[in-house]
């Protein structure tokens, strides 16, 4: 019984990080605000987080000098502070976990910040994969 009382107190005080794995419509709802940021469309994006993530929030790839974290695999070594990685630069002024949970104004944020800086070649799927041809990345409401 004081194992399950254990176990419940640590639900309450540590509840489990809320990751979301979307539909390629979802994402484009989440998205939309970002249509046009940058010059880049709402099918581009789609299309970028899909080859990045699979549209899954806890997504995260480990490279041989940083990580990446979330639907738009930001790394660790410029742009989110981690554990892992002491030297981030930390460019956008957040943990990396924060981008591995459902809500995603600071992931958006983020990614508005690279893109500002680095461009839509931050993103290696956007010239290869997601330049053109990208009416399958738009989703049609019946």
């Amino acid at each position: 019984m004081k194992s399950f009382v254990s176990l419940f107190l640590m639900s309450i005080l540590f509840p489990a990080m809320q990751a979301k794995l979307y539909t390629k419509c979802e994402m484009s709802e989440v998205l939309k605000d970002m249509d046009g940021y940058g010059g880049i469309t709402l099918p581009e994006w789609v299309c970028i987080i899909f080859h990045s993530s699979g549209y899954d929030t806890q997504t995260i790839v480990k490279n041989n000098d940083s990580t990446e974290y979330g639907l738009f695999q930001i790394s660790n070594k410029f742009w989110c502070g981690s554990s892992q990685n002491s030297q981030s630069r930390n460019f956008c002024d957040i943990s990396c976990d924060k981008f591995l949970d459902d809500e995603l104004t600071d992931d958006k944020m983020c990614a508005k910040k690279i893109l500002d800086q680095k461009g839509i070649d931050y993103w290696l799927a956007h010239k290869p994969l997601c330049s053109d041809n990208l009416e399958q990345w738009s989703c049609k409401k019946l």
